[in-house]
């Protein structure tokens, strides 16, 4: 039999059956439509979650810290994993560790960093903030992934690039009760006094006030760069040494932490990993991000397995179909082997009416699922973009999201349980011996 003549003969024999195909499609329809919508949902979570994570820093970063002897887990910022320092042994980020790290194959870059270790004020005509200030060993803080929202991102003597919420912190200290709150200032290309503070033997306060132009505003990135004040590397370790009455050795001392930069993203953890396996402790978003994925691949599986109970019990109702359709159609089975239809021919023609069955209830279950995907996404957007403007954060872009495999894996799937559901009814009719079906009453 050609492959076009059982087309057409399953499609005429279900059509002939109208009402009882479309009742028993019903069933694929709901357990495919659950597939879609579930999978969906679970696809949609961890696109919005990565949205949201990816302001924990740049994916293509590793951030190392020195290792201080014992074994123990490694934390990150916002209390992330890393890696376990495997050594007892005293591990400090010398210079001659960060040429170690840059002979990494796939290490792009290495940026030493400092915190200021004493008290910093910033001030600006009437007004004042106290500030985070980091140094970093690089003219250019583009190097550490951020954009610059105004002005540069180079770093010069006497200039500082600052993040975007910098502004934000500046208060007026002689303010009185019930005065309004002045505005965020106008920093951008602007002169600012610098105090830093450090205090004596004595207990006794001790100021020194440096000038610094404001040469860039960082763009917003949800990270510790939005309320970081960027300084030369050098020019902070002054202010340490001044703050600290010692001068620092990096050859000795080691820096608090230092920034490898890869080149390829896949590579991250790698190299994150050989450098753990240095025995100084390492972070990377990325290692955060991943654990994030595999949970939500994970919660994809779950969701998907609940529709596929939907489709187990649909696949039950399409073997009951086929059984009674053999049962009603035992004597043209018997007229078919008659004249001259082999076995073969009559499990083909039954296997592809249960297909079809399939086929059927897994389109109509593929439109209803994403007709409802995009009814929750419009009901979604809605209701987060009022909870982002009451608390003041970006609301995410899309709740559900149904990528182009999905429905086409949901099509397939569905027509093979439909095959499947039929194949012991459709062996049946098969075997059956022709003088015994025609004789069937």
């Amino acid at each position: 039999m050609k492959f076009i003549d059982l087309l057409r003969l399953v499609a005429g024999n279900l059509t002939r059956r109208k009402a009882r195909v479309a009742l028993t499609a019903i069933g694929v329809v709901i357990g495919t439509a659950a597939v879609v919508v579930l999978v969906s949902l679970a696809i949609g979570l961890q696109q919005s979650a990565n949205e949201q994570l990816y302001g924990i820093g740049d994916l293509s970063q590793i951030q190392v810290s020195p290792s201080y002897g014992g074994e123990g887990v490694v934390m990150g910022p916002g209390g992330g994993g890393g890696g376990f320092a495997p050594s007892d042994e005293v591990k400090l980020l010398t210079n001659s560790a960060l040429e170690e790290f840059r002979a990494i194959p796939g290490v792009e870059s290495v940026i030493p960093r400092e915190y200021l270790m004493s008290g910093a004020l910033m001030k600006f005509q009437k007004l004042e903030s106290y500030v985070n200030i980091i140094g970093v060993g690089t003219n250019d803080v583009a190097d550490l992934g951020d954009e610059a929202e105004s002005g540069t991102t180079k770093l010069g003597r006497g200039t500082v690039v600052i993040g975007v919420s910098v502004p934000q912190s500046f208060y007026d200290p002689h303010a009185r009760p019930g005065q309004e709150i002045p505005p965020p200032p106008e920093i951008f290309d602007q002169q600012v006094q610098m105090v830093v503070i450090k205090y004596d033997a004595n207990g006794n306060e001790v100021r020194k006030n440096v000038a610094l132009r404001v040469t860039g505003i960082l763009k917003e990135t949800r990270g510790e760069s939005d309320w970081t004040v960027y300084m030369p590397l050098d020019q902070v370790k002054q202010f340490n040494e001044w703050s600290q009455n010692r001068r620092f050795n990096y050859n000795k001392d080691g820096y608090s932490m230092v920034i490898v930069k890869v080149s390829d993203v896949e590579q991250v953890i790698e190299i994150a990993d050989q450098i753990t396996a240095m025995g100084y402790q390492a972070f990377t978003p990325q290692s955060f991000l991943e654990g994030i994925n595999n949970f939500f691949i994970v919660l994809q599986i779950i969701f998907g397995g609940v529709g596929a109970i939907a489709l187990l019990v649909a696949a039950i109702g399409i073997a009951n179909t086929m059984a009674m359709s053999i049962l009603e159609r035992t004597k043209e089975i018997g007229l078919m082997k008659a004249v001259g239809a082999t076995n073969r021919d009559v499990l083909a023609i039954f296997l592809g009416e249960a297909a079809g069955i399939g086929f059927i209830g897994g389109l109509g279950g593929v439109l209803i699922g994403w007709l409802a995907s995009q009814a929750i996404n419009i009901i979604a957007a809605a209701f987060l973009a009022e909870q982002a403007g009451q608390q003041g954060g970006a609301p995410i872009s899309m709740a559900v999201s149904t990528p182009l495999w999905l429905p086409i894996f949901a099509l397939i799937f569905s027509t093979l349980v439909g095959m499947f559901s039929g194949l012991y009814p459709a062996l049946r009719a098969a075997t059956m011996i022709p003088v015994l079906a025609l004789k069937y009453e």
